[in-house]
């Protein structure tokens, strides 16, 4: 219980600590007439995996849906892994247009999650780049007291903080970094650390007016020398339609929530290991 609210405190203390810089920029900004904002640097709220520096509108509501199919290399037994579908229901809501709260369940390990993303500010002619910053605290509901003797709450529980930063550096690209911090209060391999950090990277570059293609990778800072999990990388494209962003992708990450991805990608690119996924959004 102790880690999940000191979390949430690290989470608003730096939401705060942002704004208060952010109000000395923007009184700057707003000091110069011409200043103006740059275009978002993405078009849909996760670049693949990794969460983008887009935010929900103030009271916009989404529906947010994922899904990573099992491994292709399974072959025609699972129809390429259609089969073995990894779902992910959310909830996106914007409480003003700078702060978005979510709420999710993940089929795979039966995972309930909460998040909040803020943002801190935005590219315009007076400041090269986008910054947001991102938390989430997830829950196992499918390991049992039965299986494990000893099984407390706070054993449940993992969580994740981003600090995203994007910048659009043309009408086609727009990158994206991601300084991550993920704590797993479990870990699925006794050696290793329970706090862990993350370097993630993305871009987007734009194909033709609907059509863009999207990379990111995320290399994991202290994974244990013997760990079976891998740095995830994801490749998809965004598919622009009326408005909405749907996006098709592959990826050696079932997971679609931060600690998941981030801690226990498991699948091997080279050796065809890999899940088919989509993302699609329908706003209210």
């Amino acid at each position: 219980m102790k880690y999940h609210l000191l979390f949430l405190l690290i989470g608003i203390k730096s939401a705060f600590l942002w704004s208060q810089q952010e109000g000395n920029l923007l009184e700057e900004i707003d000091g110069n007439s011409s200043s103006t904002y740059t275009a978002p640097a993405f078009k849909a709220f996760k670049v693949g995996n990794l969460q983008s520096t887009k935010l929900a509108g103030k009271k916009e509501l989404y529906l947010y849906l994922s899904h990573r199919f099992g491994s292709l290399d399974e072959g025609f037994d699972t129809f390429f892994g259609l089969d073995n579908a990894n779902t992910k229901i959310q909830l996106l809501y914007g409480i003003t247009d700078k702060l978005q709260i979510g709420a999710s369940r993940e089929s795979l390990r039966k995972t309930y999650a909460l998040s909040a993303k803020y943002g801190i500010i935005r590219q315009s002619n007076s400041f090269p780049f986008n910054i947001v910053s991102y938390t989430t605290i997830n829950g196992n509901s499918e390991v049992s007291a039965s299986q494990f003797p000893g099984l407390e709450f706070e054993d449940r529980l993992s969580y994740a903080t981003q600090l995203l930063i994007s910048r659009r550096i043309n009408e086609r690209l727009s990158l994206l970094i991601a300084p991550s911090f993920v704590r797993q209060n479990a870990v699925l391999e006794i050696s290793q650390d329970n706090n862990q950090f993350a370097l993630g990277i993305g871009g987007r570059l734009k194909l033709s007016k609907r059509f863009s293609l999207n990379i990111d990778y995320v290399p994991h800072l202290n994974r244990a020398q013997n760990s079976t999990f891998v740095n995830p990388l994801t490749i998809g494209v965004d598919i622009e339609t009326g408005g909405h962003v749907f996006q098709l992708l592959f990826t050696n990450a079932q997971s679609t929530n931060e600690p998941g991805f981030i801690s226990n990608a498991e699948g091997d690119w080279s050796k065809s290991d890999i899940f088919f996924g989509f993302n699609v959004v329908r706003v209210f």
